[in-house]
């Protein structure tokens, strides 16, 4: 079913036809798409298609809203970023006269159209705050005014559900009840059993209870498969597992900029532990290769999109107790990135 033009969904599509086709390849050729990575098929699958088919167009037309999302939230990350920075203590729900100044100071340093474009669609298609003031600066201003989605049936393929017309489904629908009353009237019908009258009986005490109804099973927690060396170190089972700490993460390479710096304090899920050391994952600001979404950043109170990177980091603590949590993630959420 079409989104109604003013829709968040409707924008992020058009912010996509926005953008310049060169700069949304060149973020998705950056993606490693490969089978092995952790990422929904849903996103990942219309991705590897866009690769390699480079219409961006029909991307934006006709892809399941999570994928144009997802790719829209690495466009719109550094400018994200920085619009927070500019906001300063009025990002979570600025005016519009703070947010287009910041737009403007975005601009005035080295930002392009299409880097605004990006950001203003992304925070509509969140429906962050600020999102009426971001339609408003869509609006007003022409450079970052949104083409209109093309009015056509999108082509049948593994990025679209399969448009079915409304008649043929109450067609099938009525097949479907037709094949169920013939198989009701051609069921062989069975004469009642005589029933034999029960010996009058005493009264006696309740039976025992009826069992308890079942509930659904919860949501299992994907086990991490550990390296040999790491079992002999870490545990699964210890409770700081799935926790989001603050921890000294050292650095892969030395930073030309920073030489004497070898380590930084940043956002890590700790995926092992044991008394004295904990196994993490890094939480970065910037995306990279080895590095997806961290679904629950916002929900954690991080003010900026975030990616988690696959490699395992392990660090040795004097005590766990002074390790700073910024919350636990959920089960759902831990078996995204497993």
């Amino acid at each position: 079913m079409q989104q109604p033009a003013t829709s968040p969904a409707h924008y992020v599509r058009r912010g996509l036809l926005k953008i310049d086709d060169r700069a949304v390849l060149d973020v998705v050729d950056s993606l490693d798409l490969r089978g092995s990575v952790k990422i929904s098929a849903v996103i990942g699958m219309p991705l590897r298609s866009l690769q390699q088919r480079r219409d961006v167009a029909a991307f934006a037309v006709s892809a399941p809203i999570a994928a144009a999302k997802g790719l829209l939230e690495l466009l719109a990350a550094g400018s994200l970023e920085k619009v927070i920075e500019a906001l300063g203590d009025h990002a979570e729900s600025p005016t519009y006269e703070q947010l287009s100044a910041a737009v403007d100071s975005l601009l005035e340093h080295g930002s392009s159209d299409d880097d605004v474009v990006a950001l203003l669609t992304f925070a509509i298609g969140e429906e962050f705050p600020a999102a009426p003031h971001c339609r408003r600066l869509l609006e007003e201003r022409p450079e970052f005014a949104l083409p209109e989605l093309p009015d056509v049936a999108a082509n049948s393929s593994i990025l679209t559900l399969k448009s079915i017309d409304p008649e043929v489904r109450e067609q099938r629908r009525a097949r479907r009840e037709e094949e169920k009353r013939r198989k009701r009237n051609t069921a062989p019908v069975h004469p009642a059993r005589p029933v034999r009258a029960k010996a009058s009986q005493k009264p006696t005490a309740a039976g025992p209870p009826a069992p308890p109804v079942a509930s659904p099973p919860a949501v299992e927690r994907r086990r991490v498969a550990l390296t040999p060396s790491e079992l002999e170190r870490f545990s699964t089972e210890h409770p700081f597992v799935g926790t989001v700490v603050l921890a000294e993460v050292p650095f892969d390479a030395v930073d030309p900029a920073a030489p004497d710096q070898h380590a930084k304090s940043r956002p890590a899920l700790v995926v092992a532990a044991s008394d004295t050391s904990i196994l993490v994952r890094a939480i970065y600001s910037n995306p990279s290769t080895t590095r997806v979404v961290f679904q629950p950043w916002r929900r954690l109170g991080f003010d900026h999109v975030s990616y988690i990177d696959d490699h395992r980091t392990p660090l040795s603590l004097a005590s766990l107790d002074g390790l700073e949590r910024k919350g636990r993630v959920t089960d759902d959420e831990w078996n995204v990135l497993f």
